[in-house]
């Protein structure tokens, strides 16, 4: 008995023990670390590795619902040969530009419906043989089906997923890191300190809310220019701040008054040590939350502007970059690259927006 009341639980031992209790958060957080997990499988080689190679045709559907025929495939690029012009009764060639049809017919020469000997014909002749003769040289490697289909250029479509999703996560995670990093450093120094130290935070802070969000991040990404992953994460990271300032702002407003940071300024602590040895472990659960949340929304970010093309550059896999291409292949009706970076992408806001409310409760210490 006196144990148990000389080691009582703490606030995050109280934390998971409630996590632990609702069912729901903990199927969305084996969601995400399943993420997490392909994430890291991903970044090391093990799976997604030749995602970029062409192993199927092009825009070759799924196997459930089976191949396309050849006439299927090829019909939007077949091309109709133009109409041989109407015969002149007085034109001195004609007797001419009939002969030569007529050796075309015949297949002698390679003439087109002009009259006009094509140099290339004998060897585009040569290599439809040797292509016909050799059945796995060139195209026919390529598989007519795939487990989710293929994309344009061949690449599949599950592995293009699982790949992009390696960029979309890296992105989310690493510039929340940033904007909750900043936020929270400057919500300490403005809190703690006030006086003019918060009139200069306060008025930074208004000059960056006061614009619009999509604006600003589509200014800082003209203004950087390079397109990439790191030009992404500082778009993002130096925009998002601004939520995370005014939560920790206001903690520490609260907390400097309290008696355990007089008694700390009483035994001659410093005040980077009351700041962040005292009273940060008492609003870290603030800046825990605010980075979740922010993971999700950057990553919806960084969708918005691949989508764009603010983004990842050419070559690179996304989420954004899927749906970027996926948009005209719906015209052709090829639409499963949409639905696989769509589903992948809803599934993963949904377990984390999910898990987040979770933690949120949980870190509560108003909930017993």
């Amino acid at each position: 008995m006196n144990d148990a009341v000389r080691h009582s639980p703490g606030l995050w031992a109280l934390a998971w023990r409630r996590l632990r209790a609702d069912r729901v958060a903990m199927v969305a957080l084996a969601i995400v670390a399943l993420y997490l997990v392909s994430l890291l499988l991903s970044a090391t080689g093990v799976i997604a590795r030749h995602w970029d190679a062409e192993v199927g045709v092009s825009y070759a559907p799924p196997s459930f619902l089976g191949a396309e025929t050849a006439a299927q495939r090829d019909a939007p690029r077949i091309k109709v040969p133009p109409a041989p012009p109407a015969e002149n009764p007085r034109d001195p060639l004609g007797p001419l530009l009939k002969r030569l049809r007529a050796e075309r017919a015949a297949g002698q020469g390679g003439i087109d419906y002009y009259g006009i000997q094509d140099p290339l014909a004998g060897d585009i002749t040569k290599l439809r043989a040797k292509l016909r003769a050799e059945p796995d040289a060139g195209v026919a490697k390529k598989r007519a089906t795939l487990p989710f289909g293929a994309d344009k250029w061949g690449h599949d479509i599950v592995q293009k997923t699982i790949k992009g999703s390696e960029t979309s996560i890296v992105v989310g995670l690493t510039a929340a890191f940033l904007a909750t990093l900043l936020g929270t450093l400057f919500g300490a120094i403005s809190g703690y300190y006030g006086g003019w130290v918060d009139d200069c935070f306060n008025w930074f802070y208004s000059v960056f809310t006061s614009v619009p969000y999509l604006l600003l991040i589509l200014a800082v990404a003209a203004v950087l220019h390079q397109k990439g992953v790191l030009t992404i994460v500082l778009i993002l990271g130096l925009t998002g701040w601004t939520g995370v300032y005014r939560l920790i702002r206001a903690e520490y407003l609260k907390h400097k008054q309290r008696e355990y940071v007089l008694a700390a300024d009483a035994i001659g602590a410093s005040h980077a040590s009351r700041m962040f040895r005292h009273i940060f472990p008492n609003v870290s659960h603030v800046a825990l939350v605010q980075l979740s949340i922010l993971t999700v929304a950057f990553i919806k970010s960084e969708v918005i502007l691949s989508f764009l093309g603010f983004g990842v550059p050419v070559g690179v896999a996304s989420w954004g970059s899927m749906l970027n291409e996926a948009q005209n292949e719906l015209i052709l009706g090829k639409w499963w690259q949409l639905v696989a970076a769509t589903t992948a992408m809803a599934v993963l806001v949904t377990a984390f927006s999910v898990f987040t409310d979770a933690l949120r409760d949980a870190l509560d210490p108003k909930l017993k």
